[in-house]
């Protein structure tokens, strides 16, 4: 329980409760201060209770605004910096300009003007021979799989840290029937090619299925936003053309690993059957990622977008910010990559027992923050940070998001300026010395000790 003493009336006391559940309390339990009259009434509750006094009159405040899911902060005016992913960005004005004026058509029957260009311009920018807009960067894996491995049965191999194998529901399993053989993903994305070959199944008796496809992300999200070397994929590439075995490139963030990397996405791609980013993440646009390849794979996925329910009508409204995108929000990717950088060193020289960054790791717009102690777990972590409270130095709420219980995610994109990261960082350098000196953290790790020893 804390105490706050009225300014210019010492007499009164507001107290401060997380734990009262009675009539006076809020909804959602949030915190109430209670202002008690000094001629209170006492009353008796029960055998089992000391006498307490009755409330004369309740005042509500916001002493204390929680916001872990991001509901109520604007009520409270309390500044917010949402680093939880790029996704979470919102189209540009120019965008939105465009989006109004965009001329349309009948996407799905190919007279769509403005989605012809984007995909024209996606094809020329990555020199392959079509594309097509999807909806989704997991509509547009899941359709490269379909296509790749039309045999039902048939297999693909990709790193076990893979966005496809973790975080789209399986649906190369459940909708393209394709099985999922996993390498150990390195710290860098890459996995072992050596792995690989013994993965490769082909000529195969007819107990076994067969390798339809080798599936690389680039950038890779669980990895820390790291670019796959050029190195590496001309030699996975030599494997594979070796069998007669395709690559999809996962390249949602593709164009944070050109502005990194400073090679032309043409270059990184080039040895690639098929790929897809997105226009949805770094780059600003509300809705929708391109999937490229020859002209016979982009006939097939058409085919597969429309059964799957991705054919769009009108779709040069969204395709439009495509476009702006294009043309004004990649090079400005490394502003973000010095954000990022700028967040991470911070982090760094806190020189910290609690959290750990690899500066060496961090390359493009993603940070993975490390929690080495037992004296805090990522969900506390991630849940002071985005409270604020009334005695706090720091009024800012910074959302990021948990990888898993030890790790943290924090990615930047273009709506978060130069002030939100200075914000950022002293918030996150309040939290870890909070956690540091509470009194309560230190036992626990001290009985965490003893029980080791």
């Amino acid at each position: 329980m804390e105490k706050f003493r009225i300014k210019n009336d010492p007499s009164f006391v507001l107290v401060q409760s997380t734990e009262w559940k009675c009539f006076w309390s809020v909804i959602n339990n949030h915190p109430t201060i209670i202002y008690f009259a000094s001629t209170a009434i006492k009353a008796y509750i029960s055998k089992y209770f000391s006498v307490v006094k009755i409330i004369t009159r309740v005042r509500i405040m916001p002493p204390v605004v929680q916001v872990v899911t991001g509901n109520n902060e604007e009520a409270y005016n309390v500044q917010v910096v949402d680093i939880r992913s790029d996704t979470v960005s919102k189209p540009t004005p120019a965008m939105r300009q465009a989006m109004a004026v965009a001329e349309v058509g009948d996407d799905v029957m190919g007279e769509d003007p403005t989605v012809r260009e984007l995909e024209k311009r996606t094809s020329a920018m990555l020199r392959k021979e079509s594309a097509i807009f999807v909806p989704s960067g997991t509509m547009a894996n899941l359709i490269a799989i379909m296509v790749h491995c039309s045999q039902r049965g048939s297999e693909f191999i990709t790193g076990h840290k893979s966005h496809i194998f973790l975080y789209e529901q399986g649906g190369s399993a459940s909708l393209a029937g394709a099985q999922c053989a996993l390498v150990a993903n390195k710290a860098d994305g890459t996995f072992d090619l050596d792995e690989v070959r013994k993965r490769i199944r082909v000529n195969t008796d007819f107990h076994q299925t067969s390798t339809s496809l080798i599936l690389v992300e680039n950038t890779h999200n669980m990895c820390g936003g790291q670019v796959l070397p050029l190195s590496w994929l001309d030699e996975l590439h030599t494997i594979a053309s070796q069998h007669d075995i395709p690559i999809h490139m996962d390249g949602a963030r593709l164009m944070n690993a050109v502005i990194q990397s400073k090679l032309p996405a043409s270059r990184i791609v080039r040895d690639m059957t098929s790929v897809c980013f997105c226009l949805s993440k770094g780059l600003g646009c509300p809705i929708g990622s391109m999937l490229c390849g020859t002209e016979k794979f982009i006939t097939h996925a058409k085919r597969i977008r429309k059964l799957l329910g991705g054919g769009l009508r009108q779709s040069g409204i969204v395709a439009a910010a495509g476009l702006v995108a294009f043309d004004e929000m990649i090079d400005r990717l490394q502003i973000d990559h010095d954000h990022t950088y700028k967040i991470a060193k911070g982090i760094h020289c806190l020189k910290s027992e609690l959290v750990r960054v690899d500066l060496d790791k961090v390359q493009t717009n993603i940070l993975m923050v490390h929690i080495d102690d037992n004296r805090m777990l990522a969900e506390d972590f991630v849940k002071r940070l985005a409270t604020v409270k009334e005695n706090d130095s720091i009024k800012v709420i910074v959302k990021v998001s948990i990888r898993h219980e030890k790790c943290i995610r924090i990615v930047l994109h273009w709506e978060i300026d130069d002030n939100d990261v200075e914000k950022a960082i002293e918030k996150i350098y309040m939290v870890v010395k909070e956690f540091e000196s509470n009194p309560l953290n230190q036992k626990v790790q001290k009985a965490c000790v003893s029980s080791i020893k």
